[in-house]
């Protein structure tokens, strides 16, 4: 079986990063640059959309297909004894938990970013009929339109009137990175429901991390309340759901502090490290 999709750059310890939305890692490189020069960056594209497989048929995703693509890239890039730190923002979050909870063993700490596994909070049923909406909103009226729905729902606003858009036809949608994760991903990421009793014994782990721009918005509650519910640390990172893109050096400068924190011994803020 060949490795999944991926980048690879840098050296010293391996850090993989799971991309957002639909796993495409455009927008990612200013941060990777920047990690690279601490770690050997390894972004995973699940679906390998950019790596010429954009415009090619997408399945519904399974967050287990995710992980199970992210364990074996590291069995592939790992050396023996050797374990990873992981970055996930967002649906790549998602998988980073999962990832986390059913193949810890070659892993040293993992940060989830906003990851959007709302079945968790209280009101979790109100939450994944919210994504529903969305969903069902982009298949009534297109991309623009489910993209304002998804917004005054991360926002905690009431949705506004629909604004106006077709259906993509099924070229358009294969073609947009976008579009194939309102088609395709966000139901099934949404409805992931994390097990919290085993995130709990891997807790020394694990960071819960969210945008300093999200507090009191969903995702950033989200964050907070599964790093309660595990006894994982919660962190804030600069920008709000997309600050890896908005302020790529600020956010990597963030994430190197966040895991020097947890290992010390093993990776600097100050310097480059080529231990594994």
């Amino acid at each position: 079986m060949t490795e999944p999709h991926h980048d690879r750059r840098g050296d010293g310890p391996v850090l993989l990063v799971v991309p957002g939305g639909a796993g495409h890692p455009m927008g990612l490189g200013p941060m990777t640059d920047v990690l690279a020069e601490r770690f050997t960056v390894v972004t995973y594209d699940p679906l390998g959309l950019a790596h010429g497989r954009l415009g090619e048929p997408v399945a519904d995703q399974r967050v287990e297909q995710w992980s199970d693509g992210a364990s074996r890239l590291l069995e592939a890039v790992l050396g023996d004894g050797e374990s990873a730190y992981v970055l996930g923002l967002s649906s790549g979050g998602i998988a980073a938990l999962d990832l986390l909870t059913r193949r810890p063993q070659r892993l040293r700490h993992v940060v989830a970013h906003e990851p959007p596994c709302v079945g968790v909070l209280p009101d979790g049923a109100r939450q994944r009929a919210m994504f529903q909406e969305v969903y069902d909103t982009y298949r009534a009226a297109g991309p623009q339109a489910a993209a304002a729905r998804l917004g005054a729902g991360l926002t905690g606003q009431e949705p506004g009137e629909t604004v106006s858009g077709r259906p993509l036809s099924r070229q358009e949608e294969l073609t947009d990175p976008m579009a194939l994760f309102l088609a395709h991903v966000v139901r099934g990421f949404t409805s992931y429901a994390p097990d919290l009793a085993a995130l709990a014994t891997l807790s020394d782990r694990l960071t819960l991390a969210a945008g300093a721009d999200s507090r009191g918005q969903l995702l950033h509650r989200t964050a907070e309340f599964v790093a309660g519910r595990t006894g994982a640390r919660f962190a804030e990172f600069p920008g709000g759901h997309v600050g890896a893109g908005e302020h790529p050096v600020a956010f990597a400068e963030r994430l190197v502090e966040t895991l020097a924190q947890h290992d010390e011994p093993r990776v600097s803020s100050d310097r480059p490290s080529a231990s594994h």
